[in-house]
């Protein structure tokens, strides 16, 4: 079996990641990570950099989980990439890191998270990160 992540290098994407390696390693299933970039944008914040993903690689193999770290550049949309690689991988479980944003926010952006919500096949997980202390 396996558990898809949707990650950003963000608090909400380590949020994601970490709910996904507990559900992994409670279920003994294999790990699939994707990260994308912003429509083709690839030199923004959400498309992790090399260091990011090579410490995250090391993480999971220092756990003894078998994962496959995907950065897809077609141009999809973060929703389109998480779905298909649940498609792919006849996905258990798909982990999504969400944030607070006013329903104006929504209305503008879109919403990745809501779109992995009511496309997936399978159950979604959606996590938010841990409250900062102000």
């Amino acid at each position: 079996m396996t558990v898809v992540v949707g990650y950003l290098p963000t608090p909400e994407g380590s949020a994601a990641v970490d709910a996904a390696i507990a559900a992994a390693q409670g279920s003994g299933s294999d790990l699939v990570i994707v990260n994308t970039g912003n429509h083709a944008d690839f030199s923004t914040g959400s498309f992790a950099t090399s260091p990011d993903l090579d410490a995250l690689a090391g993480q999971l193999t220092a756990l003894g989980l078998t994962h496959d770290i995907r950065q897809p550049t077609a141009g999809q949309s973060a929703a389109v990439e998480i779905l298909a690689a649940a498609e792919e991988t006849d996905a258990e479980l798909v982990v999504i890191g969400v944030r607070r944003r006013s329903p104006l926010g929504k209305l503008i952006l879109g919403s990745t998270a809501q779109d992995v919500l009511l496309g997936a096949d399978c159950p979604v997980l959606a996590v938010k990160p841990p409250r900062r202390d102000p």
